[in-house]
Protein backbone atom coordinates (compact mmCIF):
# COMPACT_ATOMS: atom_id res chain seq x y z
CA UNK A 1 0.00 0.00 0.00
CA UNK A 2 1.17 3.25 -1.08
CA UNK A 3 -0.02 6.94 -0.10
CA UNK A 4 1.77 10.25 -1.71
CA UNK A 5 1.90 12.99 0.82
CA UNK A 6 2.14 16.20 -0.54
CA UNK A 7 2.23 18.48 2.56
CA UNK A 8 2.28 18.24 6.34
CA UNK A 9 0.39 21.39 6.63
CA UNK A 10 -3.29 21.49 7.09
CA UNK A 11 -5.35 22.15 3.67
CA UNK A 12 -8.88 21.99 1.82
CA UNK A 13 -11.41 22.51 5.14
CA UNK A 14 -8.23 22.80 7.72
CA UNK A 15 -8.01 19.15 8.04
CA UNK A 16 -4.52 18.32 9.72
CA UNK A 17 -2.25 15.34 8.11
CA UNK A 18 -3.14 13.16 10.33
CA UNK A 19 -6.58 13.41 9.68
CA UNK A 20 -5.95 13.12 5.97
CA UNK A 21 -4.02 10.47 6.11
CA UNK A 22 -6.93 8.30 8.46
CA UNK A 23 -9.75 9.41 5.50
CA UNK A 24 -7.56 7.34 3.40
CA UNK A 25 -6.57 4.58 5.26
CA UNK A 26 -11.00 3.90 6.20
CA UNK A 27 -11.83 4.84 2.19
CA UNK A 28 -9.07 2.65 0.91
CA UNK A 29 -10.31 -0.43 3.35
CA UNK A 30 -13.91 0.43 2.75
CA UNK A 31 -14.47 -0.35 6.31
CA UNK A 32 -17.29 1.85 8.97
CA UNK A 33 -17.98 0.84 12.58
CA UNK A 34 -20.92 -0.55 12.85
CA UNK A 35 -21.07 -2.38 9.70
CA UNK A 36 -21.58 -6.01 9.07
CA UNK A 37 -19.11 -7.61 6.65
CA UNK A 38 -18.33 -10.64 6.02
CA UNK A 39 -15.00 -12.32 6.69
CA UNK A 40 -12.94 -15.77 6.77
CA UNK A 41 -11.70 -17.52 9.92
CA UNK A 42 -7.78 -17.58 9.87
CA UNK A 43 -7.04 -18.94 13.14
CA UNK A 44 -8.44 -20.07 16.69
CA UNK A 45 -7.04 -19.39 19.10
CA UNK A 46 -7.15 -20.38 22.80
CA UNK A 47 -8.50 -17.14 23.57
CA UNK A 48 -9.80 -15.48 20.01
CA UNK A 49 -10.11 -15.76 16.50
CA UNK A 50 -8.79 -14.23 13.91
CA UNK A 51 -10.55 -13.24 10.95
CA UNK A 52 -9.88 -11.91 7.27
CA UNK A 53 -11.95 -9.17 6.74
CA UNK A 54 -10.38 -7.93 3.35
CA UNK A 55 -9.20 -4.85 2.32
CA UNK A 56 -5.77 -6.43 3.61
CA UNK A 57 -7.43 -6.36 7.01
CA UNK A 58 -7.86 -8.43 10.19
CA UNK A 59 -9.95 -8.69 13.21
CA UNK A 60 -9.89 -10.42 16.62
CA UNK A 61 -13.25 -11.85 18.24
CA UNK A 62 -13.10 -13.72 21.57
CA UNK A 63 -13.44 -16.84 20.96
CA UNK A 64 -16.43 -17.10 24.01
CA UNK A 65 -18.85 -15.99 21.31
CA UNK A 66 -18.15 -19.35 18.74
CA UNK A 67 -18.76 -21.56 21.59
CA UNK A 68 -21.47 -23.73 21.23
CA UNK A 69 -24.44 -24.91 23.70
CA UNK A 70 -22.54 -28.41 24.13
CA UNK A 71 -19.75 -26.26 25.71
CA UNK A 72 -17.58 -26.88 22.51
CA UNK A 73 -15.93 -23.74 20.11
CA UNK A 74 -17.88 -24.60 17.00
CA UNK A 75 -15.68 -22.82 14.74
CA UNK A 76 -12.47 -23.82 12.44
CA UNK A 77 -9.96 -22.16 10.05
CA UNK A 78 -11.64 -21.44 6.67
CA UNK A 79 -15.24 -20.90 8.07
CA UNK A 80 -17.01 -18.09 6.64
CA UNK A 81 -18.77 -15.50 9.68
CA UNK A 82 -21.04 -12.66 9.37
CA UNK A 83 -19.14 -9.73 12.15
CA UNK A 84 -19.76 -6.43 12.82
CA UNK A 85 -17.02 -3.90 12.50
CA UNK A 86 -17.00 -2.23 16.18
CA UNK A 87 -13.77 -0.41 16.10
CA UNK A 88 -10.77 0.37 13.20
CA UNK A 89 -7.70 -0.72 13.10
CA UNK A 90 -5.16 -0.41 16.14
CA UNK A 91 -1.79 -0.04 16.85
CA UNK A 92 -1.44 -4.00 16.02
CA UNK A 93 -3.31 -3.21 12.55
CA UNK A 94 -6.24 -5.55 14.15
CA UNK A 95 -9.96 -4.12 13.67
CA UNK A 96 -12.35 -4.86 16.68
CA UNK A 97 -15.01 -7.12 15.88
CA UNK A 98 -18.12 -9.13 16.91
CA UNK A 99 -19.98 -12.36 16.03
CA UNK A 100 -22.83 -11.61 18.35
CA UNK A 101 -24.11 -8.74 17.89
CA UNK A 102 -23.41 -9.40 13.57
CA UNK A 103 -26.37 -12.24 14.59
CA UNK A 104 -28.27 -9.89 16.57
CA UNK A 105 -28.83 -7.22 13.74
CA UNK A 106 -29.20 -9.78 11.19
CA UNK A 107 -31.77 -11.03 13.33
CA UNK A 108 -33.46 -7.83 13.76
CA UNK A 109 -32.84 -7.02 9.85
CA UNK A 110 -34.89 -10.54 9.19
CA UNK A 111 -37.54 -9.38 12.20
CA UNK A 112 -38.35 -6.16 10.63
CA UNK A 113 -38.27 -7.90 6.99
CA UNK A 114 -40.78 -10.10 8.01
CA UNK A 115 -43.30 -7.37 9.99
CA UNK A 116 -43.05 -5.59 6.85
CA UNK A 117 -43.93 -8.74 4.91
CA UNK A 118 -46.26 -9.71 8.08
CA UNK A 119 -44.73 -13.21 8.10
CA UNK A 120 -45.33 -15.63 10.92
CA UNK A 121 -42.40 -15.99 13.00
CA UNK A 122 -42.05 -18.79 16.14
CA UNK A 123 -40.68 -18.62 19.27
CA UNK A 124 -40.96 -20.32 22.57
CA UNK A 125 -42.17 -19.58 25.64
CA UNK A 126 -39.29 -18.83 28.24
CA UNK A 127 -40.49 -16.74 31.44
CA UNK A 128 -43.84 -15.19 32.87
CA UNK A 129 -43.32 -11.52 32.92
CA UNK A 130 -45.80 -8.85 34.05
CA UNK A 131 -48.67 -8.75 31.99
CA UNK A 132 -48.15 -11.55 30.13
CA UNK A 133 -45.38 -13.96 28.54
CA UNK A 134 -41.58 -13.13 27.28
CA UNK A 135 -40.72 -15.22 24.26
CA UNK A 136 -37.48 -16.01 23.13
CA UNK A 137 -37.42 -15.60 19.27
CA UNK A 138 -34.57 -15.69 16.60
CA UNK A 139 -31.60 -15.25 16.97
CA UNK A 140 -32.26 -15.37 21.38
CA UNK A 141 -33.98 -12.24 20.85
CA UNK A 142 -36.73 -11.20 23.73
CA UNK A 143 -40.09 -10.21 22.62
CA UNK A 144 -43.62 -9.92 24.88
CA UNK A 145 -46.37 -11.48 24.48
CA UNK A 146 -49.40 -9.90 26.69
CA UNK A 147 -51.39 -12.29 28.14
CA UNK A 148 -54.79 -10.98 26.28
CA UNK A 149 -52.94 -12.28 23.14
CA UNK A 150 -52.11 -15.82 24.04
CA UNK A 151 -55.44 -17.20 23.28
CA UNK A 152 -59.22 -17.12 22.13
CA UNK A 153 -59.77 -17.86 25.49
CA UNK A 154 -58.58 -15.89 28.82
CA UNK A 155 -55.99 -18.62 30.77
CA UNK A 156 -55.38 -18.71 34.21
CA UNK A 157 -52.26 -19.80 34.44
CA UNK A 158 -50.00 -18.88 32.30
CA UNK A 159 -47.25 -20.46 33.91
CA UNK A 160 -48.07 -23.94 32.36
CA UNK A 161 -47.18 -22.50 28.97
CA UNK A 162 -43.43 -22.18 29.80
CA UNK A 163 -41.04 -24.02 26.92
CA UNK A 164 -43.89 -24.43 24.58
CA UNK A 165 -43.60 -23.26 21.25
CA UNK A 166 -45.77 -21.41 19.25
CA UNK A 167 -46.31 -19.61 16.01
CA UNK A 168 -46.67 -15.70 16.44
CA UNK A 169 -47.85 -12.71 14.32
CA UNK A 170 -45.47 -9.44 15.50
CA UNK A 171 -48.24 -6.45 15.85
CA UNK A 172 -45.78 -3.88 17.38
CA UNK A 173 -41.97 -3.52 16.16
CA UNK A 174 -39.53 -0.78 17.19
CA UNK A 175 -35.89 -1.60 16.52
CA UNK A 176 -34.60 1.59 18.13
CA UNK A 177 -36.14 0.64 21.12
CA UNK A 178 -35.77 -2.70 20.67
CA UNK A 179 -39.34 -3.31 21.52
CA UNK A 180 -41.35 -6.00 20.01
CA UNK A 181 -44.90 -6.93 20.89
CA UNK A 182 -46.41 -10.64 19.49
CA UNK A 183 -50.24 -12.18 19.42
CA UNK A 184 -50.53 -15.67 19.12
CA UNK A 185 -55.01 -15.09 19.31
CA UNK A 186 -54.39 -13.16 15.85
CA UNK A 187 -53.45 -16.56 14.39
CA UNK A 188 -55.82 -18.40 15.93
CA UNK A 189 -58.56 -15.92 15.11
CA UNK A 190 -57.71 -16.45 11.53
CA UNK A 191 -57.48 -20.10 11.98
CA UNK A 192 -60.48 -20.24 13.56
CA UNK A 193 -62.17 -18.30 10.97
CA UNK A 194 -60.86 -20.52 7.79
CA UNK A 195 -62.16 -23.12 9.83
CA UNK A 196 -65.51 -22.19 10.31
CA UNK A 197 -66.26 -21.08 6.92
CA UNK A 198 -64.88 -24.61 5.73
CA UNK A 199 -67.22 -26.27 8.47
CA UNK A 200 -70.11 -24.03 7.73
CA UNK A 201 -69.81 -24.93 3.81
CA UNK A 202 -70.00 -28.50 4.51
CA UNK A 203 -72.60 -28.62 7.64
CA UNK A 204 -75.85 -29.91 7.41
CA UNK A 205 -78.81 -31.93 9.09
CA UNK A 206 -78.15 -35.49 9.77
CA UNK A 207 -74.54 -35.31 8.98
CA UNK A 208 -72.10 -37.06 12.15
CA UNK A 209 -69.37 -35.21 12.87
CA UNK A 210 -66.21 -35.12 15.07
CA UNK A 211 -65.69 -32.15 17.61
CA UNK A 212 -63.82 -31.70 21.07
CA UNK A 213 -65.47 -30.83 23.99
CA UNK A 214 -65.29 -26.85 24.87
CA UNK A 215 -67.47 -26.00 27.69
CA UNK A 216 -69.61 -27.99 30.29
CA UNK A 217 -72.33 -26.45 31.70
CA UNK A 218 -75.48 -27.11 33.91
CA UNK A 219 -77.87 -28.50 30.70
CA UNK A 220 -75.19 -29.42 28.26
CA UNK A 221 -71.60 -29.59 26.56
CA UNK A 222 -70.16 -27.36 24.15
CA UNK A 223 -68.56 -28.84 21.12
CA UNK A 224 -65.78 -27.32 18.85
CA UNK A 225 -66.84 -28.40 15.16
CA UNK A 226 -63.78 -26.70 13.86
CA UNK A 227 -64.22 -22.42 14.09
CA UNK A 228 -68.18 -23.03 15.29
CA UNK A 229 -69.48 -24.48 18.57
CA UNK A 230 -72.04 -27.04 18.61
CA UNK A 231 -74.24 -27.53 21.94
CA UNK A 232 -74.94 -30.96 23.01
CA UNK A 233 -78.03 -30.99 25.22
CA UNK A 234 -77.93 -33.24 28.19
CA UNK A 235 -81.19 -34.99 26.82
CA UNK A 236 -79.49 -36.08 24.17
CA UNK A 237 -76.33 -37.49 25.56
CA UNK A 238 -77.60 -40.81 26.58
CA UNK A 239 -80.71 -42.95 25.96
CA UNK A 240 -80.56 -43.31 29.96
CA UNK A 241 -80.34 -40.39 32.90
CA UNK A 242 -77.56 -38.12 33.13
CA UNK A 243 -77.80 -35.92 35.81
CA UNK A 244 -74.52 -33.44 34.91
CA UNK A 245 -72.67 -33.85 31.51
CA UNK A 246 -69.35 -34.29 33.81
CA UNK A 247 -70.46 -37.08 34.45
CA UNK A 248 -70.03 -38.29 31.13
CA UNK A 249 -67.49 -35.65 29.65
CA UNK A 250 -64.44 -33.75 30.46
CA UNK A 251 -63.11 -30.40 28.68
CA UNK A 252 -60.77 -31.71 25.72
CA UNK A 253 -62.43 -34.85 25.05
CA UNK A 254 -62.97 -35.84 21.53
CA UNK A 255 -66.73 -37.00 20.73
CA UNK A 256 -68.75 -37.75 17.80
CA UNK A 257 -71.78 -36.75 17.28
CA UNK A 258 -74.97 -36.30 14.68
CA UNK A 259 -76.01 -32.83 13.64
CA UNK A 260 -80.12 -32.32 14.84
CA UNK A 261 -80.97 -29.02 13.60
CA UNK A 262 -78.44 -26.29 11.83
CA UNK A 263 -79.70 -22.78 11.23
CA UNK A 264 -77.49 -21.20 8.94
CA UNK A 265 -78.61 -17.50 9.47
CA UNK A 266 -78.39 -17.48 13.64
CA UNK A 267 -75.15 -20.01 13.09
CA UNK A 268 -76.71 -21.99 15.85
CA UNK A 269 -75.71 -26.20 15.53
CA UNK A 270 -77.62 -28.40 17.79
CA UNK A 271 -76.48 -31.94 18.27
CA UNK A 272 -76.82 -35.45 19.81
CA UNK A 273 -75.07 -38.49 20.94
CA UNK A 274 -77.36 -40.85 21.64
CA UNK A 275 -78.53 -40.53 18.10
CA UNK A 276 -75.54 -42.37 16.84
CA UNK A 277 -76.76 -45.60 19.06
CA UNK A 278 -79.25 -47.56 18.56
CA UNK A 279 -82.42 -46.62 20.98
CA UNK A 280 -82.56 -49.65 23.34
CA UNK A 281 -86.23 -48.78 23.55
CA UNK A 282 -86.47 -50.48 20.32
CA UNK A 283 -86.01 -54.40 21.68
CA UNK A 284 -87.33 -53.72 25.32
CA UNK A 285 -90.58 -55.84 24.50
CA UNK A 286 -87.95 -58.70 23.67
CA UNK A 287 -85.51 -58.26 26.39
CA UNK A 288 -88.44 -57.64 29.12
CA UNK A 289 -91.89 -59.64 28.82
CA UNK A 290 -94.40 -59.39 32.12
CA UNK A 291 -93.59 -61.73 34.56
CA UNK A 292 -89.64 -61.38 34.26
CA UNK A 293 -87.54 -61.00 37.50
CA UNK A 294 -84.76 -59.02 36.46
CA UNK A 295 -82.02 -56.52 38.53
CA UNK A 296 -81.66 -53.26 38.56
CA UNK A 297 -80.26 -50.10 40.34
CA UNK A 298 -82.64 -47.31 42.01
CA UNK A 299 -81.79 -44.01 40.20
CA UNK A 300 -84.48 -41.60 41.03
CA UNK A 301 -87.01 -41.50 44.10
CA UNK A 302 -90.25 -39.54 43.93
CA UNK A 303 -93.52 -39.18 45.98
CA UNK A 304 -95.24 -42.00 43.99
CA UNK A 305 -92.45 -44.19 43.16
CA UNK A 306 -88.82 -45.04 42.43
CA UNK A 307 -86.79 -45.61 39.25
CA UNK A 308 -84.77 -48.31 38.31
CA UNK A 309 -82.33 -48.53 35.29
CA UNK A 310 -82.68 -52.22 34.30
CA UNK A 311 -79.93 -51.18 31.39
CA UNK A 312 -78.31 -48.06 29.72
CA UNK A 313 -80.99 -45.75 28.21
CA UNK A 314 -84.23 -48.35 30.01
CA UNK A 315 -85.82 -47.42 33.16
CA UNK A 316 -88.60 -48.90 34.68
CA UNK A 317 -91.02 -47.35 37.30
CA UNK A 318 -91.38 -49.10 40.33
CA UNK A 319 -95.01 -47.21 41.77
CA UNK A 320 -95.54 -46.89 45.86
CA UNK A 321 -98.47 -49.25 45.64
CA UNK A 322 -96.05 -51.71 44.02
CA UNK A 323 -93.31 -51.94 46.38
CA UNK A 324 -94.89 -53.87 49.30
CA UNK A 325 -98.41 -55.47 50.12
CA UNK A 326 -98.69 -52.97 52.96
CA UNK A 327 -98.40 -49.87 51.41
CA UNK A 328 -95.43 -47.54 52.49
CA UNK A 329 -95.91 -43.75 53.91
CA UNK A 330 -93.46 -42.82 50.92
CA UNK A 331 -91.09 -44.64 48.77
CA UNK A 332 -87.50 -43.79 50.37
CA UNK A 333 -89.02 -45.87 53.83
CA UNK A 334 -88.44 -48.57 51.27
CA UNK A 335 -85.60 -48.24 48.63
CA UNK A 336 -82.84 -45.48 48.75
CA UNK A 337 -80.65 -44.19 45.61
CA UNK A 338 -77.87 -46.39 44.39
CA UNK A 339 -79.24 -49.81 46.07
CA UNK A 340 -79.37 -52.94 43.40
CA UNK A 341 -83.00 -54.59 43.74
CA UNK A 342 -84.09 -57.36 42.35
CA UNK A 343 -87.88 -56.70 40.88
CA UNK A 344 -90.74 -58.13 38.45
CA UNK A 345 -91.80 -56.93 35.31
CA UNK A 346 -95.42 -55.86 35.75
CA UNK A 347 -96.16 -53.82 32.09
CA UNK A 348 -93.84 -52.56 28.57
CA UNK A 349 -94.95 -49.57 26.94
CA UNK A 350 -92.19 -49.62 24.14
CA UNK A 351 -94.19 -46.73 22.06
CA UNK A 352 -94.40 -44.41 25.36
CA UNK A 353 -90.86 -45.77 26.83
CA UNK A 354 -92.31 -46.93 29.75
CA UNK A 355 -91.85 -50.16 32.10
CA UNK A 356 -94.22 -50.82 35.18
CA UNK A 357 -92.45 -52.84 37.81
CA UNK A 358 -93.39 -54.54 41.07
CA UNK A 359 -91.07 -55.20 44.22
CA UNK A 360 -94.29 -56.99 46.35
CA UNK A 361 -94.62 -59.78 43.99
CA UNK A 362 -91.57 -61.11 45.19
CA UNK A 363 -93.10 -61.95 48.17
CA UNK A 364 -96.74 -64.20 48.92
CA UNK A 365 -99.20 -62.20 48.71
CA UNK A 366 -101.05 -61.50 52.30
CA UNK A 367 -104.58 -61.45 50.72
CA UNK A 368 -104.48 -64.94 49.35
CA UNK A 369 -103.13 -66.17 52.89
CA UNK A 370 -106.37 -64.42 54.75
CA UNK A 371 -108.40 -65.79 52.47
CA UNK A 372 -107.07 -69.49 52.99
CA UNK A 373 -107.23 -68.47 56.48
CA UNK A 374 -110.47 -66.76 57.67
CA UNK A 375 -114.39 -66.17 56.54
CA UNK A 376 -116.74 -64.00 57.26
CA UNK A 377 -118.35 -64.91 60.53
CA UNK A 378 -114.64 -65.46 62.14
CA UNK A 379 -113.90 -64.18 65.21
CA UNK A 380 -109.93 -62.26 64.67
CA UNK A 381 -107.84 -60.73 67.29
CA UNK A 382 -105.24 -57.86 66.61
CA UNK A 383 -104.23 -54.52 67.30
CA UNK A 384 -105.59 -50.72 66.29
CA UNK A 385 -103.96 -49.86 63.55
CA UNK A 386 -105.24 -46.33 62.92
CA UNK A 387 -108.37 -44.30 63.44
CA UNK A 388 -110.39 -42.19 61.15
CA UNK A 389 -113.45 -39.89 61.32
CA UNK A 390 -115.67 -43.19 60.41
CA UNK A 391 -114.26 -45.79 61.96
CA UNK A 392 -111.52 -48.12 63.44
CA UNK A 393 -108.22 -50.08 61.60
CA UNK A 394 -107.34 -53.12 62.69
CA UNK A 395 -104.33 -55.06 61.55
CA UNK A 396 -105.43 -58.90 61.24
CA UNK A 397 -102.50 -60.52 59.26
CA UNK A 398 -99.43 -58.97 58.21
CA UNK A 399 -99.98 -56.71 54.88
CA UNK A 400 -104.06 -57.21 55.74
CA UNK A 401 -106.43 -54.46 57.91
CA UNK A 402 -110.15 -54.65 58.36
CA UNK A 403 -112.33 -51.71 59.21
CA UNK A 404 -114.76 -51.47 61.87
CA UNK A 405 -117.22 -49.11 60.83
CA UNK A 406 -118.43 -46.60 63.69
CA UNK A 407 -121.70 -48.04 63.04
CA UNK A 408 -121.03 -51.68 64.29
CA UNK A 409 -118.82 -50.26 67.16
CA UNK A 410 -121.87 -50.46 69.39
CA UNK A 411 -125.41 -51.43 69.32
CA UNK A 412 -127.14 -48.77 71.57
CA UNK A 413 -124.40 -45.40 71.51
CA UNK A 414 -124.40 -43.00 68.68
CA UNK A 415 -120.27 -43.29 68.19
CA UNK A 416 -119.32 -39.93 66.34
CA UNK A 417 -115.68 -39.87 66.80
CA UNK A 418 -114.46 -43.48 67.00
CA UNK A 419 -111.07 -42.29 69.09
CA UNK A 420 -113.67 -41.70 72.29
CA UNK A 421 -113.76 -44.97 72.74
CA UNK A 422 -110.23 -46.77 71.58
CA UNK A 423 -106.84 -45.46 71.29
CA UNK A 424 -103.49 -46.79 68.59
CA UNK A 425 -101.97 -49.81 69.66
CA UNK A 426 -105.34 -50.98 71.57
CA UNK A 427 -106.05 -55.03 71.51
CA UNK A 428 -109.78 -55.67 70.08
CA UNK A 429 -111.57 -58.63 68.99
CA UNK A 430 -114.10 -58.20 66.33
CA UNK A 431 -116.18 -60.43 63.98
CA UNK A 432 -115.16 -60.90 60.30
CA UNK A 433 -118.28 -59.31 58.22
CA UNK A 434 -117.84 -59.50 54.83
CA UNK A 435 -114.86 -59.91 52.75
CA UNK A 436 -114.54 -57.68 49.57
CA UNK A 437 -111.61 -59.76 46.73
CA UNK A 438 -112.42 -57.46 44.29
CA UNK A 439 -111.10 -54.10 46.30
CA UNK A 440 -109.43 -55.85 48.70
CA UNK A 441 -111.57 -54.89 52.14
CA UNK A 442 -112.23 -56.09 54.96
CA UNK A 443 -115.49 -55.18 57.11
CA UNK A 444 -115.40 -56.14 60.73
CA UNK A 445 -117.49 -55.90 63.24
CA UNK A 446 -117.25 -55.42 67.57
CA UNK A 447 -121.29 -55.10 68.67
CA UNK A 448 -121.96 -58.16 66.67
CA UNK A 449 -120.20 -60.19 69.12
CA UNK A 450 -122.98 -59.52 71.74
CA UNK A 451 -126.63 -60.03 71.61
CA UNK A 452 -128.59 -56.94 70.12
CA UNK A 453 -130.03 -55.32 73.04
CA UNK A 454 -133.07 -53.34 71.17
CA UNK A 455 -134.57 -56.71 71.20
CA UNK A 456 -135.58 -56.23 74.37
CA UNK A 457 -135.43 -53.03 74.90
CA UNK A 458 -138.98 -52.85 73.74
CA UNK A 459 -140.56 -54.88 76.79
CA UNK A 460 -138.16 -53.39 78.99
CA UNK A 461 -138.80 -49.91 78.68
CA UNK A 462 -142.56 -49.31 77.63
CA UNK A 463 -144.41 -45.78 77.25
CA UNK A 464 -144.85 -45.02 80.40
CA UNK A 465 -142.29 -46.66 82.15
CA UNK A 466 -140.78 -44.90 84.62
CA UNK A 467 -136.90 -44.71 85.05
CA UNK A 468 -135.46 -43.16 88.92
CA UNK A 469 -132.37 -42.92 88.21
CA UNK A 470 -131.11 -41.92 84.75
CA UNK A 471 -127.56 -40.31 84.48
CA UNK A 472 -127.35 -37.44 81.98
CA UNK A 473 -124.20 -37.99 80.02
CA UNK A 474 -124.14 -34.89 77.56
CA UNK A 475 -126.46 -31.59 77.17
CA UNK A 476 -126.96 -30.20 73.80
CA UNK A 477 -128.55 -27.20 72.69
CA UNK A 478 -132.03 -29.33 71.86
CA UNK A 479 -132.41 -31.31 74.98
CA UNK A 480 -129.52 -33.72 77.02
CA UNK A 481 -128.91 -37.67 76.48
CA UNK A 482 -129.61 -40.32 79.59
CA UNK A 483 -127.72 -43.03 79.95
CA UNK A 484 -130.89 -45.62 81.12
CA UNK A 485 -128.14 -48.27 81.92
CA UNK A 486 -124.83 -48.90 80.32
CA UNK A 487 -124.81 -48.58 76.44
CA UNK A 488 -128.98 -47.57 76.76
CA UNK A 489 -129.74 -44.02 76.11
CA UNK A 490 -132.54 -42.25 75.67
CA UNK A 491 -133.10 -38.19 74.71
CA UNK A 492 -134.97 -36.16 76.66
CA UNK A 493 -135.86 -33.14 74.19
CA UNK A 494 -135.54 -29.42 75.64
CA UNK A 495 -140.12 -29.30 75.52
CA UNK A 496 -140.15 -32.55 77.33
CA UNK A 497 -138.02 -31.07 80.80
CA UNK A 498 -140.21 -28.86 82.15
CA UNK A 499 -143.65 -27.25 82.48
CA UNK A 500 -141.78 -23.79 82.04
CA UNK A 501 -140.40 -22.48 78.90
CA UNK A 502 -136.54 -23.67 78.71
CA UNK A 503 -134.19 -21.64 76.98
CA UNK A 504 -131.32 -23.16 77.52
CA UNK A 505 -130.88 -27.34 78.64
CA UNK A 506 -127.85 -26.66 80.32
CA UNK A 507 -129.80 -24.36 83.37
CA UNK A 508 -131.38 -27.37 84.01
CA UNK A 509 -129.27 -30.19 84.19
CA UNK A 510 -125.51 -31.05 83.50
CA UNK A 511 -123.58 -33.93 82.88
CA UNK A 512 -123.53 -36.33 85.19
CA UNK A 513 -126.85 -35.42 87.44
CA UNK A 514 -129.27 -37.93 88.03
CA UNK A 515 -132.57 -37.71 86.87
CA UNK A 516 -135.99 -39.34 86.86
CA UNK A 517 -137.76 -39.99 83.46
CA UNK A 518 -140.42 -41.48 81.94
CA UNK A 519 -140.60 -43.69 78.52
CA UNK A 520 -142.37 -41.42 75.75
CA UNK A 521 -142.01 -43.52 73.04
CA UNK A 522 -139.73 -46.65 71.16
CA UNK A 523 -138.46 -46.84 67.66
CA UNK A 524 -136.81 -49.83 67.00
CA UNK A 525 -135.97 -49.20 63.78
CA UNK A 526 -134.44 -45.68 64.65
CA UNK A 527 -133.17 -47.01 67.75
CA UNK A 528 -134.49 -44.15 69.59
CA UNK A 529 -136.24 -43.24 72.80
CA UNK A 530 -138.53 -40.34 73.83
CA UNK A 531 -138.07 -39.34 77.09
CA UNK A 532 -139.94 -37.22 79.31
CA UNK A 533 -138.98 -35.17 83.04
CA UNK A 534 -141.98 -33.59 83.13
CA UNK A 535 -144.36 -35.86 82.90
CA UNK A 536 -143.31 -37.57 85.67
CA UNK A 537 -143.12 -34.09 87.55
CA UNK A 538 -146.94 -33.80 86.74
CA UNK A 539 -147.74 -37.76 87.52
CA UNK A 540 -145.79 -36.99 91.04
CA UNK A 541 -147.72 -34.09 91.58
CA UNK A 542 -151.56 -36.40 91.33
CA UNK A 543 -150.43 -39.20 92.85
CA UNK A 544 -149.42 -36.71 95.85
CA UNK A 545 -153.06 -35.50 95.64
CA UNK A 546 -154.73 -38.48 95.56
CA UNK A 547 -153.10 -39.43 98.69
CA UNK A 548 -153.90 -36.42 100.22
CA UNK A 549 -157.71 -36.77 99.69
CA UNK A 550 -157.40 -40.74 100.93
CA UNK A 551 -155.59 -39.24 104.46
CA UNK A 552 -158.33 -36.77 104.66
CA UNK A 553 -161.26 -39.48 104.41
CA UNK A 554 -159.58 -42.03 106.58
CA UNK A 555 -159.73 -39.46 109.31
CA UNK A 556 -163.04 -38.27 108.71
CA UNK A 557 -164.39 -41.50 109.01
CA UNK A 558 -162.29 -42.51 112.41
CA UNK A 559 -164.42 -39.10 113.44
CA UNK A 560 -168.04 -40.53 113.43
CA UNK A 561 -166.95 -43.77 115.04
CA UNK A 562 -166.37 -45.40 111.92
CA UNK A 563 -170.19 -45.19 110.89
CA UNK A 564 -171.07 -41.88 109.16
CA UNK A 565 -175.04 -41.45 108.37
CA UNK A 566 -176.17 -41.22 104.65
CA UNK A 567 -176.07 -37.03 105.34
CA UNK A 568 -172.64 -37.26 106.47
CA UNK A 569 -171.27 -39.39 103.76
CA UNK A 570 -173.48 -36.78 101.72
CA UNK A 571 -171.75 -34.13 103.17
CA UNK A 572 -168.35 -35.85 102.77
CA UNK A 573 -168.39 -36.28 99.15
CA UNK A 574 -169.07 -32.87 98.36
CA UNK A 575 -166.52 -31.50 100.51
CA UNK A 576 -164.32 -33.72 98.64
CA UNK A 577 -165.53 -32.44 95.48
CA UNK A 578 -165.50 -28.59 96.57
CA UNK A 579 -161.90 -29.52 97.82
CA UNK A 580 -160.71 -30.68 94.24
CA UNK A 581 -162.65 -27.36 92.51
CA UNK A 582 -161.16 -25.29 94.81
CA UNK A 583 -157.53 -26.89 94.04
Amino acid sequence: MSTDIVSSTPAGGGQSFAELFEASQTAQSGLREGEIVTGRVVKVGKDSVVVDIGFKSEGVISVAEFVGTNGQVEVKPGDTVDVLVESKENDDGLVALSKEKADKMKVWDEISAACERDEIIEGTVSARVKGGLSVTIRGGVKAFLPGSQVDLRPIRNLDKLIGQTYQYKVIKFNKKRGNIVLSRRALLEKERDEQKAKTLSALKEGQVVTGTIKNLTEYGAFVDLGGIDGLLHITDMSWGRVNHPSEVFKVGDAVTVKVLKYNAETERVSLGLKQTMEDPWTHAEEAYPPGKRIRGKVVSITDYGAFVELEEGIEGLIHVSEMSWKKPKHPSKVLEIGQEVECQILDVDSRNKRISLGLKQLEPDPWTLFTQKYNPGDIIKGKVRSITDYGVFIGIEEGVDGMVHKSDLSWTQRVNNPAELYKKGDEVEAIVLSINHEERKVSLGIKQLSEDPWARIPREYPPGAVVPQAKVISVTDFGAFVELEKGVEGLVHISEMSDERVEDPRAVVKVGDAVKVEVLSVDSAERRIALSMKSVAGREETAAAMQEMADRREAARKATGGAGTLGALIKEKLGDKLDLGNE
